[in-house]
């Protein structure tokens, strides 16, 4: 990553970007040609990608016009096809949803800056924002996109297990169970797939860092799509909740904080506003349902993003210690899969099996 991103802080961009660039001010027509006067501000927060704040004087001096350059992770094509992300990107724009792409490069891609504010740890917390979001991921999950409307979830879970295994050293291997995961995929693949369950478009990451609201309309807007697809919309809900015990801003940003899960009222008060984001309101019976389901819903989250950690800490460079994340979702997995499950499954020669 240091390879790419080098010379960004003082303004030296590689050819194929200044010709984005370039294109850009021409698009403007108002913004000063000296590309040395170009502010570049680094983002935190993100554990994919680098993203960069550019700040571009106008010609009158007393206007910034502003712009955003994505630097792709490395690795990351293990995660998602990047063509992929880039047409649900498009996509996206074309539904009047996110940022508008202004270009792209080998490395990366420039998008339109969105004026508005990124959400907090602590905003998540608040109930008429919380309220905002559920009403936005409800809209998000509506949306009518491209490919086939089947789950993703359970193919993407047992491709990064087998990417996981490839990388792993034998003691990590052994620290995070991988010769087990299989069998518990499996099992809970099984136990969550409802034939009556809603599938919608799911985000899939929806963490905080991924939403901005502007501070005037209180609109809310959803970004960074690049493990979207159709899911259970109940497994996109749960993701929502274990991600708010992450604060990716703090000195600590792999640190979770299992404190911080939302309680059952809370979730209850989330529910309750997606599903009235439709226009009708829900049945106790149906808040109940989708609670429940959403919750144990967290068991595969705990595995999804614990994969994820294992092969991001072999393939990914960033400053975020991607192994001691993992294994924080692991370790959460293996807590709450007896009070979630019970006795519906049980261990055969350390294997998950169905005792139903």
């Amino acid at each position: 990553m240091a390879i790419k991103t080098k010379g960004f802080f003082e303004g030296i961009f590689p050819d194929e970007l200044k010709k984005i660039l370039q294109s850009v001010a021409s698009e403007w027509g108002d913004v000063v040609d000296n590309m040395d006067s170009l502010q570049v501000i680094p983002l935190k927060g993100a554990m994919t990608n680098e993203v960069f704040q550019i700040n571009w004087p106008t010609k009158s001096g007393d206007v910034i016009r502003k712009l955003l350059i994505r630097i792709y992770g490395e690795g990351v094509e293990v995660f998602f096809k990047r063509d992929d992300e880039v047409r649900t990107f498009e996509c996206m724009s074309r539904h009047g949803q996110g940022p508008r792409l202004l270009g792209r490069f080998a490395d990366g891609r420039v998008e339109e800056f969105i004026h508005a504010r990124t959400l907090s740890a602590a905003d998540l917390r608040d109930p008429e924002i919380s309220a905002l979001v559920a009403a936005k991921m409800r809209e998000f999950h509506d949306l009518d996109m491209p490919g086939p409307r089947s789950v993703l979830l359970w193919t993407r879970m047992r491709n990064w297990l087998a990417e996981a295994k490839s990388l792993c050293s034998a003691k990590d291997a052994q620290k995070f169970q991988l010769n087990n995961l299989e069998g518990e995929i499996s099992m809970l693949e099984k136990w969550l797939s409802q034939d009556d369950q809603d599938i919608g478009f799911c985000h899939n990451d929806l963490q905080y860092g991924n939403i901005m609201m502007d501070e005037d309309t209180r609109s809310i807007t959803i970004i960074d799509y690049e493990y979207a697809s159709y899911n259970p919309v109940a497994y996109d809900i749960a993701n929502h909740f274990c991600e708010m015990v992450a604060n990716y801003h703090s000195e600590t940003p792999h640190i979770l904080d299992y404190s911080k899960y939302p309680g059952l009222e809370e979730r209850r008060r989330f529910v309750y506003a997606y599903l009235s984001a439709s226009g009708n309101k829900p049945s106790e019976d149906e808040v109940e349902r989708l609670v429940d389901d959403a919750e144990n819903y967290t068991l595969a989250n705990h595995i999804f993003w614990g994969l994820w950690g294992i092969i991001s800490g072999y393939v990914n460079s960033l400053d975020f210690d991607y192994l001691e994340y993992a294994r924080q979702r692991f370790e959460q997995y293996w807590l709450r899969r007896p009070v979630l499950l019970g006795s519906s499954v049980a261990y055969a020669n350390g294997y998950a099996v169905d005792a139903t």
